[in-house]
């Protein structure tokens, strides 16, 4: 099941929706070439007999194609949830690293020009590795953001004695704990991923159903029919595939949030915070 996900991750959309075309076109025939000796060997029925059975036949289309409908319908769904799941966290952590770039304005030089520098530095990486596909360049702007991570609460642990005995350092030790909480958050939510296992179920039932249709459907108007309806529901699972991809799929989660941080953090360096202060009289 591990190389099956690792595939499913990694490997291109089209080598997918290959495989799965093609296990449904040869699943078809088997279908179709198992109706065919059946036939041979059964002698002429009658024609009641004859509707009864397509009768029966229709049943266990419909009830095959609706339960595949209610598990791509299940899958979709689990996909989407790990999506909005990213989608949400890209804002939380813009809202983290905002709090402490402000909060960080109410330290002492050197320690406010210091993390200031380091927000926004590792705001603009977290921005390229958002984006970054997987791959050598990936992992290395995933061990700058660690370090970067190290670096912050290391400056963090330098300003302390200054702010400690006000009760903002509280409040700013938690926003920063939060941004680091957060790096964690996103990382896990990369590698939550629907199980293997369900995929596997999904091919098969559709490898499945399939052989069905090409049992069952012998009129050419029915089998075009079934082959446009297996054709949508296997296009539904390759976007569910697609979607169930943060790193290597088409459709990611925007970094607008992020953006919108960096622009702001670099209009706004601390000496613009510093404008209203009047000097100590003499």
């Amino acid at each position: 099941m591990e190389a099956l996900g690792r595939w499913l991750t990694y490997a291109p959309l089209w080598q997918i929706g290959l495989f799965l075309f093609g296990g449904m076109l040869v699943a078809g025939l088997i279908g179709a070439w198992l109706r065919k000796r059946a036939i041979a060997r059964k002698p002429v029925a009658a024609d009641g007999e004859q509707g009864d059975e397509s009768s029966q036949e229709g049943y266990v289309v419909s009830a095959v194609m609706g339960l595949l409908a209610l598990l791509v319908g299940f899958t979709f769904s689990m996909a989407i949830d790990r999506f909005d799941t990213r989608r949400t966290q890209v804002l939380e952590e813009a809202n983290a690293i905002g709090t402490t770039y402000l909060r960080t304005q109410l330290l002492d030089e050197p320690h406010r020009a210091r993390i200031s520098k380091l927000l926004v530095d590792y705001t603009d990486n977290r921005i390229v590795l958002g984006k970054a596909e997987p791959g050598a360049e990936q992992r290395r702007l995933l061990a700058k953001s660690d370090a970067m991570i190290t670096d912050l609460w290391t400056a963090t642990v330098a300003a302390f004695p200054t702010i400690k005995s006000y009760d903002f350092s509280s409040s700013y030790i938690e926003s920063m704990n939060n941004l680091i909480d957060m790096d964690a958050s996103r990382k896990t939510a990369r590698f939550a991923h629907v199980p293997p296992t369900v995929f596997t179920m999904l091919f098969f039932y559709q490898f499945m159903t399939a052989g069905v249709l090409g049992y069952v459907l012998i009129r050419k108007r029915g089998r075009h029919a079934g082959v446009l309806l297996l054709l949508l529901f296997a296009l539904s699972l390759l976007l569910v595939i697609d979607i169930d991809r943060p790193a290597s799929g088409s459709i990611r989660e925007s970094q607008w949030p992020m953006e919108q941080l960096q622009a702001s953090m670099h209009a706004t360096p601390p000496s613009t915070f510093d404008r209203w202060n009047t000097p100590a009289p003499h």
